[in-house]
């Protein structure tokens, strides 16, 4: 009877203590999507405001700055931004940004009112006003570092039933030559090998805000990556691993992968003491298990990562080759062993305004915590 009631107890701590993980992942990704980081971008300050609440947890755990007594690494570059005005017409019809229509990310700015010659079924244009319309079954934004000599408005099928014919359009952009933006670095110094090192990687920031009125909050996208890491930080914080635990929270990814570049090219710890490097992205999902990126190129380690899994936290995972598709990529090209694990199943939101907490299930945060955690202790044996 006795040895019943222990095991329940201990079932009871583990559940309550998962529970615990899970709603401070959750708090995390409703954080960082709220309109106050305005899709941590390059409008109203909102990479910068992610920095600072990065920086904040990072001092709240207890972890250490990796150089000198800052926990951030900074550094720039061009971007094409979208501050102010962000109208659209079509035969008269207002349409709605982000929903019904984006502006192409290299797009300049324009004021016009233009007729609209077809193409081809999807395009059509004004070549004195540089005006480019496409249609689109989805729409997806990104990043660029400078505006183009025309404006492109791509527009979702589902949000016309003519053919657009006339445009009205007022557009602001604003090129930044030299965007700061920052690394957040931080470290668990390890018990009995501190001079070598695991690292956890995300990224933090996303595409901002299309206008004055729109962002797109990037909840899986890497809002999700980014509370793993913060979980996972707050663990070894409590509880320090032999080898020194290493937490980058990556800016620029979404704008060519430029802070992990960067840190490469300026490492702020020995890149050849890096025993293994694991980079979370897209971590939000995870009923069909996970894909793992260089799963190929490190074969005793992804041997070691599924030797984790033996209980089947994960229901699957894929190994997959080399890919230049995330901020593992420059650690790799430079030496280190790396890892790239995005999840698989659920929401199918991506650089999108659909992409929020609200439809993030979440699913697997506890799992891939225990996942990763597991799979260091193998890496540190």
């Amino acid at each position: 009877m006795k040895n019943k009631w222990l095991l329940g107890l201990l079932m009871l701590v583990a559940t309550s203590a998962g529970a615990q993980q899970l709603a401070f992942g959750r708090q995390v990704v409703d954080t960082l999507t709220s309109p106050f980081f305005w899709g941590r971008g390059y409008t109203n300050n909102g990479l910068q405001k992610a920095a600072q609440y990065l920086t904040g947890q990072f001092a709240l755990f207890g972890l250490m700055p990796l150089k000198g007594n800052s926990f951030t690494q900074p550094f720039s570059y061009p971007v094409n931004t979208f501050p102010g005005t962000m109208e659209v017409r079509i035969n008269g019809v207002r349409l709605t940004p982000g929903a019904d229509f984006i502006v192409g990310e290299e797009s300049k700015g324009v004021k016009a009112s233009a007729a609209l010659i077809k193409q081809d079924s999807t395009h059509f244009v004004n070549m004195n006003e540089r005006v480019v319309v496409e249609l689109k079954d989805k729409l997806t934004w990104s990043v660029a570092p400078r505006a183009a000599n025309y404006t492109a408005v791509y527009i979702d099928k589902k949000a016309l039933t003519t053919d657009p014919t006339f445009i009205e359009v007022n557009i602001e952009n604003k090129t930044v030559g030299s965007f700061k933006a920052a690394n957040v670095c931080g470290k668990v110094t390890g018990t009995q090998k501190p001079d070598s090192v695991v690292m956890i990687t995300a990224h933090y920031d996303h595409l901002g805000g299309m206008g004055s009125n729109t962002y797109f909050a990037g909840a899986n996208d890497n809002a999700s990556g980014i509370a793993l890491l913060l979980g996972l930080a707050k663990y070894y914080a409590q509880h320090p691993a032999p080898y020194t635990m290493v937490f980058i929270c990556f800016a620029g990814e979404e704008a060519g992968l430029l802070g992990s570049k960067y840190f490469v090219d300026h490492p702020l710890v020995p890149l050849k003491s890096v025993r293994f490097l694991t980079n979370i992205d897209l971590a939000g999902t995870g009923s069909e298990g996970i894909t793992v990126v260089n799963a190929t190129e490190f074969a005793a380690e992804f041997k070691m990562l599924n030797v984790a899994n033996s209980s089947r936290l994960l229901t699957a995972i894929n190994a997959r080759g080399k890919a230049a598709n995330s901020d593992h990529y420059w650690f790799t090209e430079n030496g280190v062993p790396s890892f790239f694990i995005y999840t698989l199943g659920g929401i199918k939101a991506y650089h999108d305004v659909f992409d929020i907490s609200a439809t993030l299930p979440l699913n697997e945060y506890e799992d891939l915590l225990k996942l990763i955690v597991g799979f260091n202790k193998k890496l540190m044996e």
